[in-house]
C-alpha cells in the first residue's frame, strides 16, 4: 500500500496545470502546491534526455522544484517529537550544544533523505490523474489542507490531504502529506522513535545517511528495489 501511495503522490507532484511557468505564490496555500506541480512536470519533460542516462539527475529535479517549497525542516521536528523537548530540558551547557548540535545534523540528513525519496518514487510516475478539491478560505488559518484525488485506470482511487503551513514570513510551505487519513510524517516518527530511544539520535542520523546515498530508485513497502 505504502509503494502505490507514494507513487500517488509523485502524480500529485507531477500534475499539470494550465497556467503559464510563473513565480510560485507562497501567498497561496493551494495556488502554491498546483504552481509547483505545473513547474515540476516541465522540468521533467525538458530533462528526459538527462534522465535517461542517469536516475540521479532526478535528485537535482527534486531539489531545485520541490525542496523550496517543503518545509523540511519543521517535518523533521515532528518526526524528533518529545525529544526536542528532551533537549531543551537539558541543564549541562556542553551536553545541551552537543545535543542541539545533533538535532541540526538529523534535519540535514532528514532532508537528504526526503530528496532521495521523492526522487525514486518520480522513477515510477506513468501518467496518473490527480484532481484538486476546490480551494477554501484560509485567512487567519495556519495550517492549511489541500485535498486531492489520484485516478489511476483500474485501480481504486486514492484520497491525499496535503498539508502546509504559514511560516513567520507568512509564506505557505508543504510538511506533510495525509494518504487516506495516514499521515506519512507520523509513520516515519514511529518508525524512527523506537531507534531514538534505544539507540539515540547519532544511530538514526547514520541509518538516514546511508538509505539516502543509496542509489535513485523505487523501493517497496520492504524497501527492496
Amino acid at each position: 500500500m505504502l509503494g502505490r501511495v507514494l507513487i500517488a503522490i509523485a502524480a500529485l507532484w507531477f500534475s499539470s496545470i494550465s497556467s503559464a511557468n510563473e513565480p510560485v505564490d507562497l501567498n497561496d496555500p493551494y495556488k502554491m502546491v498546483q504552481q509547483v506541480a505545473d513547474n515540476t512536470f516541465k522540468r521533467i519533460t525538458r530533462d528526459q534526455e538527462a534522465i535517461t542516462e542517469s536516475k540521479e539527475h532526478l535528485r537535482v529535479i527534486v531539489e531545485q522544484e520541490l525542496l523550496p517549497y517543503i518545509d523540511y525542516k519543521y517535518a523533521a521536528y515532528r518526526v524528533l517529537g518529545s525529544y526536542i523537548q528532551k533537549v531543551r530540558n537539558i541543564s549541562n551547557k556542553e551536553e545541551k550544544a552537543q545535543a542541539i548540535e545533533h538535532i541540526k545534523q538529523f534535519i540535514e540528513v532528514f532532508k537528504n533523505y526526503l530528496v532521495a525519496t521523492y526522487a525514486g518514487v518520480f522513477t515510477q510516475y506513468t501518467n496518473q490523474h490527480v484532481e484538486f478539491s476546490p480551494a477554501k478560505d484560509f485567512a487567519g488559518d495556519q495550517v492549511a489542507i489541500v485535498k486531492t484525488t489520484i485516478v489511476e485506470p483500474g485501480k481504486p482511487d486514492i484520497k491525499i490531504d496535503f498539508k502546509v503551513r504559514r511560516d513567520s514570513n507568512n509564506e505557505w510551505r508543504a510538511y506533510d502529506m495525509m494518504a487516506e487519513g495516514i499521515s506519512l510524517l507520523d509513520a516515519k516518527q514511529s518508525e524512527l522513535h523506537g531507534i531514538l530511544r534505544q539507540q539515540g539520535i547519532e544511530h538514526v542520523i547514520e541509518l538516514l545517511d546511508k538509505k539516502s546515498r543509496l542509489p535513485v530508485q523505487f523501493r517497496g513497502d520492504d524497501g527492496s528495489k
